[in-house]
């Protein structure tokens, strides 16, 4: 069985799409593409990811990006037996979630079932609804003796700690790439999305009294399970650091060592080894820093183990998928606090 898993994440940046084979014994990363949203694209959907938004918008939105998925699919080499979609997240609390990305759209085009909606489920059984991709860390990076750590850093850093003998433990750790992001559009004036190799953030300093302040928010002293999103750090949360006066590079330099610091900080205990994949593993700071924070650990990415640093979450969603298909729970209510393991998603013939 192939199954292709689409992913597009909170940082805007597009679509990935992973096709992964299974068979009797175990399974394979066949392909996997990345397709970038258009400018247009990411501003639009930053306009209903943010605040108030007319109903009208995010229904366009909703069919828009069934056709974008589509259109990614129809670059891979070969067909596939079912494709899981995540959707494009534009609301996220406590109790509720919104994923946009209409997957009758995506059916009707590619003549393929389809797996979405999955985070809702797990909120009707007490869950957060995320995170969900712990499921397959889980599957895949457990080891008998030695305690790793799955790190995402995409728009949301999240990790998922394993340790032997133990239940995973999974939650947000708070930004990833979302607040680097946004300064970054700032400080270029809308010609860079991100900071490409921290070039801006490296002409900046630190400034200590802001990261502290900015440590001492209440999320990072929330025990888990716990999740987070663009309502907690997007265009508002930037303002408020606008508003401070700093410097635009000093604010940039400070952003990414938040994203390493409150990483870092979640971790109750040092890890033997933390694992890392996502956007933010191609900042040479936000890893320089991690590794400086976290002396005890070996820090690796996801690719030391086949899989690509931008293919970890769509290859989760084409496992989380299958499981769905095969009627299979596909949460772990230790990491998303559900009161017990459900069938995740929609299916759509």
């Amino acid at each position: 069985m192939r199954v292709a898993g689409i992913m597009s994440g909170t940082s805007l940046d597009g679509i990935s799409v992973a096709v992964v084979k299974f068979s009797k014994g175990g399974w394979t990363l066949e392909e996997h593409i990345d397709v970038p949203y258009s400018r247009a694209t990411r501003e639009g959907l930053l306009s209903i990811s943010n605040a108030a938004t007319h109903t009208a918008d995010i229904a366009r939105w909703n069919f828009k990006l069934g056709e974008l998925y589509a259109k990614a699919m129809g670059k891979l080499k070969a067909p596939v037996d079912l494709i899981g979609c995540h959707g494009q997240t534009v609301f996220h609390e406590k109790g509720c979630t919104l994923q946009l990305g209409e997957a009758a759209i995506l059916a009707e085009r590619t003549g393929t079932p389809v797996v979405s909606n999955f985070r809702p489920r797990d909120i009707a059984a007490g869950g957060q609804g995320a995170p969900l991709v712990p499921f397959v860390d889980d599957l895949l990076f457990r080891h008998k003796k030695l305690r790793r750590v799955a790190l995402n850093i995409g728009g949301i850093a999240n990790v998922t700690v394993l340790a032997p003998g133990q239940d995973a433990v999974a939650f947000d750790t708070g930004p990833g790439n979302m607040v680097i992001d946004q300064l970054a559009w700032v400080v270029s004036k809308g010609k860079q999305t991100y900071d490409r190799g921290a070039k801006l953030a490296r002409q900046g300093k630190v400034n200590q009294p802001l990261l502290a302040d900015l440590l001492a928010a209440p999320y990072f002293k929330k025990r888990a399970p716990k999740s987070c999103g663009r309502e907690q750090y997007g265009r508002e949360f930037v303002a408020s650091l606008l508003a401070t006066q700093v410097p635009l590079l000093d604010l940039m330099a400070t952003a990414t060592v938040l994203t390493a610091a409150s990483i870092a900080a979640g971790l109750s205990e040092e890890a033997d080894e933390l694992i890392a994949a996502g956007g933010g593993t191609l900042n040479p700071m936000i890893m320089a820093h991690l590794a400086a924070l976290l002396p005890g650990t070996r820090v690796t990415t996801t690719a030391e183990f086949g899989i690509p640093v931008m293919a970890k979450e769509a290859v989760a969603f084409a496992m989380l998928a299958r499981q769905t298909w095969l009627r299979r729970p596909g949460n772990l209510p230790s990491a998303t606090g559900a009161r017990r393991a459900v069938v995740l998603g929609q299916i759509t013939p």
